[in-house]
């Protein structure tokens, strides 16, 4: 798990929001993370990154508990943007070594 600050911005039915909050979770599709504001599955929103000026669309596809006033929220990237976290993830097709290696076997 990883978790970055972030800025969220969108709409509500009560008018546009931004909160700053951190992630639970990211990947190079997006990220899961928790907000006050009441968003719902499908929402577009934007997200930021603290010192950095490049913001990228997601859509909300988890709504997950609500806890302490917080809901989770599963976002994916509308474009693809695996650089946007600024972090390298492994490739597809990677496996842990212990995966990788087949077992001994004992004559």
């Amino acid at each position: 798990m990883l978790s970055l600050p972030v800025i969220v911005s969108g709409e509500t039915p009560d008018g546009p929001f931004r909160e700053e909050t951190r992630t639970v979770v990211v990947n190079a599709h997006g990220a899961l993370l928790t907000l006050a504001a009441r968003i719902s599955q499908q929402q577009i929103l934007r997200l930021n990154t603290p010192g950095n000026t490049e913001n990228q669309a997601c859509r909300v596809t988890y709504v997950g508990p609500t806890a302490n006033g917080r809901t989770q929220f599963a976002v994916e990237f509308t474009q693809p943007a695996p650089q946007f976290w600024h972090i390298a993830f492994p490739p597809e097709d990677w496996m842990p070594l212990i995966d990788a290696v087949p077992a001994k076997t004992n004559p």
